[in-house]
């Protein structure tokens, strides 16, 4: 069932066969990601990241990047080795962590 419900988040967040909508995508992908999913894990990563259709947030996408990247989902332990490389602005809530970071880019590169 969750990768049912990955799928049509796919279409969801793409636009294809139905109205593009990130809120939708969002909500299905956080549906199959819930149950274990790795690669809707690492998509709703992704558009927690860039803020689509949800509010951005650097440590829901880090948190779910990792669930993904656990799994081995090399996309996830790419991004998240790029996200945890970062540096911080003030106002982010996200600590630059450079040796985790080339833990993941590691595993990756794999």
């Amino acid at each position: 069932m969750p990768e049912a419900v990955y799928n049509f988040a796919v279409l969801c967040e793409h636009g294809r066969g139905v109205p593009q909508d990130f809120g939708e995508a969002a909500r299905l992908y956080r549906l199959a990601a819930d149950r274990g999913f790795a690669e809707a894990q690492g998509n709703l990563a992704v558009l927690y990241m860039h803020g689509k259709g949800i509010p951005q947030d650097l440590a829901e996408a880090a948190r779910y990047f990792r669930l993904a990247a656990e799994q081995g989902n090399v996309a996830s332990q790419l991004n998240l080795g790029l996200l945890l490389l970062e540096e911080t602005d003030a106002g982010s809530m996200l600590p630059a962590a450079p040796g985790e970071a080339a833990r993941f880019l590691a595993q990756a590169a794999q």
